[in-house]
């Protein structure tokens, strides 16, 4: 059994996804959490709905079991909650689900999983373009974002001289479920988002996989705030 490990969250789609599937394909042992099973042959699933703050008290010794053995550990905080609210009508209920799934439970995976972390291991936050800028009507997700840069820049410090390594990679727009349900699946708006982007297209996960495990794997980046856009164009 490979040494080398992924924990992932919300590989049941997109990013996720696709990124389970490349580090799957290099050897390493992948480990997804998730409500939905991604179906992914090789792929251990673990069922969590991480909106709830006790999701972790159900998995916690099937977590550890699986894995046993490993040397290096990745872990990507990949699942993310996206609401469409502004500062009139988020509520406090919705701002502490978002909260709770964007960056309360990766806090919580990492508390459970540091003990299985070796040196060269590494904690990789999916954050976005709006983890350092903010759009109307996405209140509680630009919160949360910016939270999560937050969150890894702690975990930087905390971890000085253990060998491990944290960054926050920061997707642009990206052919997801995610982007299609906020715009309420409409591809005229989708295109319009890809005209602000100077490659004029959205991104696809596969190259956000790319990018996320070149994170995971050079320790160099720690700290690091990495956005991943294709070029926005500033208007």
């Amino acid at each position: 059994m490979s040494k080398k490990a992924l924990v992932i969250t919300g590989a049941s789609r997109g990013i996720g996804r696709a990124t389970a599937q490349l580090f799957l394909d290099d050897g390493y042992r992948v480990i997804n959490i998730s409500r939905r099973d991604p179906q992914l042959a090789g792929i251990s699933h673990i069922a969590a709905d991480l909106s709830h703050a006790d999701w972790a008290q159900g998995i916690t010794a099937a977590l550890a079991e699986a894995v046993v053995g490993v040397e290096q550990l990745s872990i990507i905080h990949s699942a993310g909650l996206l609401l469409k609210d502004n500062i009139d009508s988020v509520t406090a209920e919705d701002l502490h689900q978002v909260m709770q799934v964007n960056v309360i439970a990766p806090a919580q995976l990492n508390q459970l999983l540091l003990p299985s972390m070796g040196s060269g291991s590494s904690i990789i936050y999916v954050g976005s373009t709006l983890s350092e800028k903010a759009v109307a009507n996405s209140c509680s997700y630009v919160t949360s974002k910016h939270a999560m840069v937050g969150l890894m820049r702690s975990n930087t410090q905390d971890l000085a001289g253990k060998g491990i390594h944290a960054v926050c990679v920061c997707p642009g727009f990206t052919e997801t479920e995610m982007l299609s349900d906020h715009v309420g699946g409409s591809r005229e708006i989708l295109d319009d988002i890809a005209s602000g982007v100077t490659f004029n297209r959205l991104i696809e996960p596969n190259e956000m996989a790319i990018t996320l495990k070149f994170a995971a794997e050079n320790p160099v980046m720690n700290g690091s705030v990495m956005h991943a856009n294709l070029g926005q164009i500033e208007r």
